[in-house]
């Protein structure tokens, strides 16, 4: 049994915008409601959610049902162990958080790979290889495996040129919430501030060749961005859409 290909880096390596969206409910059910959606990928959050191995493990089996939809896990912190755990359940990709420099995002990739490339430790009989059955795991796991580091800090933009530069970058996500905090902008994620030096660092990214990639809550605005060269963007989140419906559907019988 072979290593299935990861369609989300072939689709940024083709040049296809990938559409993905948020997971945060910490819900098999939940993610099984919005798999068949068919959005390209979708980001399993651990970092601002109640999420743990066995909500991420359950999560992951669900999608696994359909293959058009990669699974990416945002890990709770740049940890080699907890890269190694989410790995091992069978992750196609990680999203690293508050990445600032490029010895952080040395230190990301480094998780990922197996020595002498990096420093994950080796167990061959888990979920991400089949319990043993995929021969070649060991041998195409990096090639397979979506780094994606996000950026989020004043600091992190005005290294972003040298992030991107680390060998085994798959793609650089900026998070509009915390660069606006980092910028004085608490709570105004679309303060045209924030989204001048957005534009500004993934202009760097992408000439340097490397996939940019972020969350907006606005189907207008991903589509914008889409068009704008952004290879990867979360364009909502399962509990925004859910509060959404809730509101809107209150509010549509007491307006009636």
């Amino acid at each position: 049994m072979k290593l299935a290909e990861n369609r989300f880096k072939r689709g940024l390596e083709a040049g296809e915008a990938q559409l993905g969206l948020w997971i945060s409910l910490c819900s098999n059910v939940a993610a099984e409601v919005v798999a068949p959606a068919g959005f390209d990928w979708a980001l399993i959050d651990t970092e601002h959610s109640a999420n743990d191995y066995f909500s991420v493990l359950s999560q992951l089996q669900v999608f696994a049902a359909y293959p058009a939809t990669t699974p990416i896990v945002r890990v709770e912190w740049n940890d080699a162990v907890a890269v190694k755990r989410m790995l091992d359940l069978g992750a196609p990709g990680l999203l690293f958080p508050m990445i600032q420099s490029a010895e952080e995002a040395k230190a990301a990739v480094a998780a990922t790979r197996y020595p002498p490339d990096g420093v994950r430790g080796v167990a061959l009989s888990t979920r991400a290889t089949k319990y043993g059955r995929v021969s070649d795991y060991a041998a195409r796991a990096a090639e397979e495996t979506a780094v994606l580091l996000q950026v989020e800090t004043r600091e992190g933009l005005d290294h972003v040129a040298e992030i991107a530069a680390v060998e085994g970058v798959t793609g650089i996500f900026f998070g509009p919430s915390d660069i606006a905090a980092s910028l004085g902008r608490l709570g105004k994620p679309n303060d045209p501030d924030v989204w001048e030096a957005i534009r500004e660092a993934a202009e760097i990214v992408k000439a340097a060749g490397v996939p940019a990639g972020t969350l907006v809550q606005d189907a207008g605005f991903a589509r914008q961005l889409v068009d704008e060269g952004f290879a990867f963007v979360a364009c909502g989140t399962d509990a925004g859409l859910l509060a959404r419906a809730a509101d809107n559907l209150l509010n549509d019988v007491k307006g009636g």
